[in-house]
């Protein structure tokens, strides 16, 4: 007789012998197990101390169907798909072996690494924060149902900290702008692309993300009291280092307005055109190169002037790596069961770009 299953490799279902035959078990949560238990002793009693019409009413499929339905509303319930994730990594395959069916799909990544936990961590927010960019631009018709629903509830958590914590506002009000041109370019051509939801659910998002745009831009940052050393009571060659520590020219003029020094230690030529060598190679400095009224180059103009057309280059503080023995994509410092020798030489630090690429077919 030929067995008839999902999957002939798999262990199979759990059976128990009982008097009426054998019976296939379920696995129940401790809570919905005991529920399961307490409802059968009640439907037993029942049946023990009622009379017929009872015992028609009460009977123990009824008891099982009913534990059955309260199994699947606590799960209804709990919409936060990544409850239901202990590990805090996850395979990527891209089609089917042997061992594994399907293919692994970037909703499910989502939902199954710990954004909500990495927004807390400020090596990896900024991380966080260009993944959910990229998102936003091109892929997030890609996201199912559920982990469209974990975006947007991540996104309210980053915007939240921003208010509370006033860290790295810049960085949301972009990621913000791009998301709403994406929603109303969406909503406007409903017929021409495929949504998850219905639309007054996705207009509602926009009006939510229209609100946080108005809240960062109303945000007052606080001015801290500190009767100590500060900033501006460095040394000159220290302030110096501290800028040319900057990747990112926008930090670097947002630093310079803090006082006259740090303006003027922001102008350094110097300090712009080791900027641009470090993001730009050599032969895209001839495709726009910009000069002063003296006839140097003005470096700083060039960064900016590079930077609509190129990529700069992205640093963060950490990163999900990727490995190429075991092909599962990780937080670093959370672990992951490699098999390999020596697990250290097989893995590749992915870039927010890497991360969304990796998930293309």
């Amino acid at each position: 007789m030929p067995f008839l299953g999902q999957d002939w490799r798999s262990p199979g279902w759990r059976w128990v012998k009982t008097e009426d035959g054998w019976k296939r078990c379920e696995s129940f949560s401790p809570a919905l197990k005991n529920e399961n238990n307490q409802l059968n002793d009640i439907g037993h009693a029942v049946l023990l101390t009622g009379d017929d019409e009872d015992e028609e009413l009460y009977s123990t499929e009824d008891c099982e169907f009913a534990a059955k339905k309260r199994k699947k509303d606590h799960f209804r319930n709990n919409t936060d798909s990544q409850r239901f994730y202990r590990e805090k990594w996850i395979y990527v395959h891209k089609e089917s072996t042997k061992e594994r069916h399907g293919y692994c799909t970037l909703g499910e990544a989502f939902n199954r690494l710990d954004f909500s936990s990495a927004i807390q961590d400020i090596r990896r927010f900024n991380y966080v924060v260009k993944l959910l960019q990229l998102i936003a631009k091109s892929q997030l018709t890609s996201l199912s149902g559920a982990a469209q629903k974990n975006y947007f509830s991540i996104l309210d958590k980053i915007v939240q900290k921003v208010m509370e914590d006033q860290y790295n506002p810049r960085l949301i009000k972009d990621l913000l702008r791009d998301l709403s041109s994406t929603l109303c370019i969406l909503i406007r051509g409903v017929g021409k692309s495929v949504l998850v939801g219905n639309i007054n659910i996705w207009i509602c998002r926009l009006e939510t993300v229209l609100l946080w745009q108005q809240q960062l831009q109303n945000l007052q940052m606080n001015k801290h009291v500190n009767n100590g050393l500060t900033l501006s009571d460095l040394p000159l060659h220290m302030l110096s280092n501290i800028l040319h520590r900057f990747s990112d020219g926008w930090d670097i003029i947002t630093l310079g307005q803090v006082s006259p020094t740090l303006y003027m230690l922001s102008e350094d030529r110097q300090l712009w055109k080791k900027l641009c060598q470090y993001h730009f190679p050599e032969k895209q400095f001839c495709r726009h190169l910009i000069l002063s009224e003296k006839g140097h180059i003005d470096w700083k103009l060039m960064y900016f002037a590079l930077e609509k057309y190129y990529p700069i280059k992205e640093q963060y503080g950490d990163t999900l790596h990727f490995c190429r023995h075991c092909s599962i994509l990780f937080w670093k410092d959370t672990g992951h069961p490699c098999t390999a020798s020596d697990p250290n030489t097989c893995l590749t630090p992915v870039s927010p770009q890497h991360f969304i690429d990796l998930f293309k077919f």
